[in-house]
């Protein structure tokens, strides 16, 4: 049995573009976002790595509905299994911590990107399920 690793994401969408993150060292890009400390609420751990990997505020939104589990983009024999929402930024993101680069992506760039796995699946189709990326993100 692979183990697991919870995490918390936030997928932020202005005018069609998702924000991707890659973490340094790694060549997929995935959501920002990143694992609770211990007794942290997911909403706060979400809005801290926030400001930890990008510099910026971020306002949340509305959970995704659904299971988000897949296999973990940068470690070999674990599963990752994700709360996403939905959210906005405040202020211009950068990368830092370990964010070695961020990319707004839209529907026609993620054929030529190596996104992680869990982003590229059921993600994705949540994302168009919920009318904020358009059909083709799927494609």
């Amino acid at each position: 049995m692979p183990g697991i690793i919870r995490v918390v994401c936030a997928a932020i969408i202005v005018r069609e573009r998702l924000l991707v993150v890659r973490k340094r060292g790694t060549t997929a890009f995935m959501l920002p976002g990143g694992k609770p400390d211990a007794g942290e609420r997911p909403e706060q751990a979400l809005m801290r790595e926030i400001r930890e990997e990008l510099g910026c505020g971020l306002t949340l939104g509305t959970e995704l509905p659904g299971n988000f589990t897949d296999v973990a983009a940068n470690e070999p024999g674990f599963t990752v299994q994700a709360r996403i929402w939905t959210g906005q930024l405040h202020g211009i993101p950068n990368a830092a911590a370990e964010i070695a680069e961020l990319r707004w992506i839209g529907a026609r760039d993620m054929a030529g990107l190596d996104l992680a796995p869990l982003l590229r699946g059921r993600t994705m189709a949540a994302l168009v399920r919920a009318g904020l990326m358009p059909q083709a993100a799927t494609a």
